[in-house]
């Protein structure tokens, strides 16, 4: 073992491992001995307690989770003929298909050569009804498996018998399980299997985290009940076992002869260079941050295949057969480099990949050390790995990352508190599974760590939402799912109810894609509609009110609302693209690399690391404008043409930058500013108008009233009151909470019929009762996803008084990409739009551009 290698325990006890002699002689004959932390971890499980293992990535963290399983399995008696069928012994949970049918494989290699009486099985959303219904009535001893699938095993009316035997949970990359709704709705699932198996031990297996106690505290029960009936004041945690060290990455940012592009998303510049590393290594592995990026590049790539490499493609759209496919390929390492999305982030062992090429930034530390983690995939030895920025402010985030990953920084985002339309769907699982009592089931909810601060009032609110849809709602027998009978219990109404949420289980919501229709100007929705002109992504329009621009199909169109499934729009012959949007990577950027960036751009000592184009970017910045300081936010005003500019860069994420830049040009507006529009990136913000904002920013007190943090309240609340964005997260809400079913026995709801429905029932709640449950949660929702009001509550809080204003006469050089993402902006809605984001632009406007703001000496 590398000599670097370090265990950490955190321990309340001091345990030896046993480990069995069939064992201990696999190892030997392999030429191998167990490492110290998968010894550690066998010994604080068979002392009975619950662990977490934090290790890098090739340290055997697999293994490590199922050694006390198998140990315990191969001590089990054999079932004798006419014994009762056993319930699974261990359960093995992983936030991926992909990955459970990969452990699957490799596990049973060490089961086979050791003779283990021991029979796995996976089952997962692609598993065949027939082998589900043979999985329950004879559980195999290990079942591997997915979120959705505990769900509908926990809400099956012989869970107890299912699960009367079950030792150990094993959560698989924890850190991605544990942060969103899923991980929500997996922690209830947890919270009752602790009610069906008490004696249960969880094992958590991650190699990305940033605040272990988390983690630690989730996978063990919280709200302690003592003898006296009283909750306990402390927090149980796991036991903590955590290995550092090992070989260190080798990661080199692109070098390419090529420019790196001032804007663009794609990369395409250095597909050559990628494609002479595919050539000088076995097996690579590509990976990108969207589908339409996989798409595009995976053509772009064979367009440039001259030796006819077998390259794949590989992400969650597929058809599961031809990723399967791929998948057995790569295994087989009949595949010289795969391109991929997030379906082989975690855990998946292809010992023959040799190098991970990451085309654009990885927008988070703890997102590049997973996937850098899939070269070479042996602690020992290391990972090899190649960052592909795709613009000059890439370069930039990609430095942050790589020393990131150097320091063994992370950045997993914290736990959030539990979803109160995810809680809703586990209290109708659980009337499913069998009547309950109240007062049962708020104690066993509260013991799963995102529900452990929910309150008795909450609590009474959700189940009545399930019994009656609320209050406003409670007159709708289509809503009565569950009532309570003379003993107190809670029991389902009707069987359909069970049926349907069998069919609706779990919290994934595809966005979705409207139609984009003519329409008259100024007549809003309530009119006849005209030629489809094509389809946009609803996630765009959510940010919309009526009477906003935007750039389609290269018109500019009036937006006139939504109806039904449809966005309506009138032609704006003339008129600026208000609202312009770029087809991006859908990751937000970490607050770790922002700060990063933010620092390296502050401290021109630093400057000579980056590749020369990039340095003398920076360098022409400090001589002809200013370059902020790390806690500073610096705003440039220019003119161009007829138009002024407003230039900020925060460096806090495009949903940050686009929240404030819709809730400064609405200032503006009030202001008679008249701007024009405006343009978000990761890193800067960038308004337009008619009036000189040099001037009208340089008047006493106008800058602090500008970024006053008043945005935060009124005229947030007024924003969201006008867009649709509640509309549309409220939908998300409706359907994972079950008040609205998307798919039905022997039919599924078109998207058309969803939204009218929830549409309809948005209006009638928001004047009836605006605090009904779903518009709790979705508010919280807007909150922390579109609108990343945290981070820009942060901002306005971190750069008060720091605020620094430069008037300039022309483009500075730190706004040059910006103000081309600002010529050339597509809206999402397909592959080849997203192409368009980075042809679009005429080579002359861009060369214009440059000549202003850096005169002969381009960088």
């Amino acid at each position: 073992m590398n000599q670097s290698v370090r265990i950490e325990t955190l321990s309340t006890i001091e345990v030896e491992a046993c480990l069995p002699e069939p064992f201990t002689n696999w190892f030997a004959r392999r030429g191998w001995a167990p490492r110290p932390h998968q010894l550690q971890l066998l010994g604080a499980a068979q002392a009975g307690k619950s662990a977490l293992l934090i290790a890098p990535t090739g340290a055997g963290k697999t293994l490590a989770g199922f050694l006390p399983s198998l140990t315990d399995l191969s001590a089990r008696a054999r079932r004798k003929p006419g014994e009762p069928q056993r319930g699974i012994h261990t359960l093995y949970i992983s936030p991926i298909k992909a990955l459970a049918v990969d452990i699957e494989r490799n596990l049973k290699t060490p089961i086979e050569e050791m003779e283990l009486n021991v029979a796995l099985e996976t089952r997962t959303g692609d598993t065949p009804v027939h082998k589900r219904q043979r999985q329950k009535l004879r559980p195999p001893d290990i079942l591997m498996t997915t979120p959705e699938q505990v769900a509908l095993l926990i809400a099956a009316k012989d869970a107890d018998r299912f699960f009367e035997d079950l030792k150990f949970v094993i959560f698989d990359e924890l850190h991605s399980l544990v942060t969103s709704k899923r991980g929500h709705l997996l922690s209830l699932g947890l919270a009752r299997l602790r009610q069906l198996a008490p004696e249960m031990q969880t094992l958590g297996l991650s190699a990305t985290v940033a605040q272990p106690d988390e983690l630690r505290r989730w996978l063990v029960p919280q709200n302690h009940v003592n003898a006296d009936g009283e909750i306990g004041e402390e927090e149980p945690k796991a036991e903590l076992v955590r290995v550092t060290g090992g070989a260190k990455p080798e990661i080199e940012i692109l070098d390419s002869e090529e420019h790196v592009p001032w804007s663009g998303h794609m990369s395409r510049y250095a597909v050559p260079d990628i494609l002479k590393a595919v050539k000088a290594h076995r097996t690579t592995i590509i990976f990108v941050n969207t589908r339409s990026q996989a798409e595009l590049l995976f053509q772009e790539f064979w367009h440039h295949n001259e030796d006819n490499l077998p390259i794949a493609l590989h992400h969650g759209s597929l058809d599961v057969g031809q990723r399967r496919k791929v998948e057995a390929a790569m295994d087989r390492n009949e595949l010289r480099a795969v391109i991929a999305t997030s379906t082989l982030d975690l855990g998946l062992d292809w010992g023959d990949v040799d190098l991970v090429v990451h085309m654009g930034a990885p927008k988070g530390a703890s997102r590049l050390a997973q996937r850098i983690g899939r070269s070479n995939h042996r602690m020992d030895e290391p990972s090899e790995a190649i960052l592909v920025p795709s613009n000059r402010f890439e370069v930039l985030e990609c430095r942050a990352a790589l020393e990131a990953n150097y320091l063994g920084a992370q950045d997993t985002p914290p736990l959030r508190a539990g979803s109160l339309d995810v809680l809703a769907q586990h209290i109708m699982g659980m009337a499913v599974a069998k009547p309950f009592q109240a007062d049962d089931l708020y104690r066993e909810i509260i013991s799963a760590l995102p529900y452990a601060d929910l309150t008795r009032a909450t609590f009474d609110q959700a189940v009545e939402f399930v019994a009656t849809g609320g209050y406003a709602l409670r007159t709708y027998e289509r809503f009565a799912k569950i009532k309570q009978t003379q003993d107190g219990s809670w029991r389902v109404t009707h069987p359909r109810f069970a049926q349907a949420y069998r069919l609706n289980v779990g919290t994934i919501t595809a966005a979705t894609e409207l139609k984009i229709r003519y329409g008259k100007a100024g007549k809003g929705t309530n009119q006849r509609g005209g030629a489809i002109l094509g389809k946009i992504e609803e996630l765009f329009l959510e940010t919309l009110t009526q009477g906003d621009t935007f750039l389609f199909a290269g018109k500019v169109l009036r937006f006139e609302g939504i109806r039904d499934n449809e966005c309506i729009v009138s032609n704006a012959p003339g008129a600026e693209a208000k609202v312009p949007y770029y087809a991006g990577g859908k990751f937000p950027l970490s607050s770790f690399l922002a700060d990063t960036v933010r620092k390296i751009i502050s401290d021109p000592k630093r400057w000579p690391d980056l590749p020369d184009q990039v340095s003398d970017w920076l360098r022409i910045q400090k001589e002809v404008s200013i370059v902020p300081g790390p806690e500073e936010l610096l705003v440039e005003t220019f003119p161009k043409g007829p138009r002024h500019y407003i230039s900020l860069y925060p460096f806090e994420g495009k949903l940050a930058h686009q929240t404030m830049g819709m809730l400064l040009t609405r200032r503006m507006e009030r202001a008679d500013w008249r701007p024009l529009g405006f343009v978000a990136s990761d890193y800067a913000l960038q308004i337009w108008g008619l009036e000189d904002y040099g001037e009208l920013l340089s008047r006493p007190g106008a800058l602090e009233a500008f970024f006053s943090e008043e945005m935060m309240g009124g005229d947030l609340e007024e924003w969201l009151d006008e867009s649709f964005m509640l509309k549309r997260t409220f939908r998300y809400c409706a359907m994972i909470s079950g008040l609205i079913e998307q798919r039905q026995i022997g039919a599924e709801k078109t998207g058309r019929q969803v939204t009218m429905s929830t549409d309809l029932i948005f209006d009638v709640l928001r004047t009836h009762e605006p605090d009904h449950l779903l518009l709790k949660a979705t508010r919280a929702d807007a909150a922390s996803g579109l609108l990343d009001i945290h981070r820009l509550g942060d901002l306005l809080a971190r750069t008060k008084g720091r605020i620094i204003h430069k008037r300039l006469d022309r483009i500075s050089p730190l706004a040059v990409p910006i103000i081309l993402e600002a010529g050339k902006e597509p809206v999402l809605g397909s592959a080849g739009e997203s192409l368009l984001a980075e042809a679009v632009s005429a080579a002359d406007v861009e060369a214009s551009i440059l000549q202003e703001a850096f005169g002969e000496h381009v960088p």
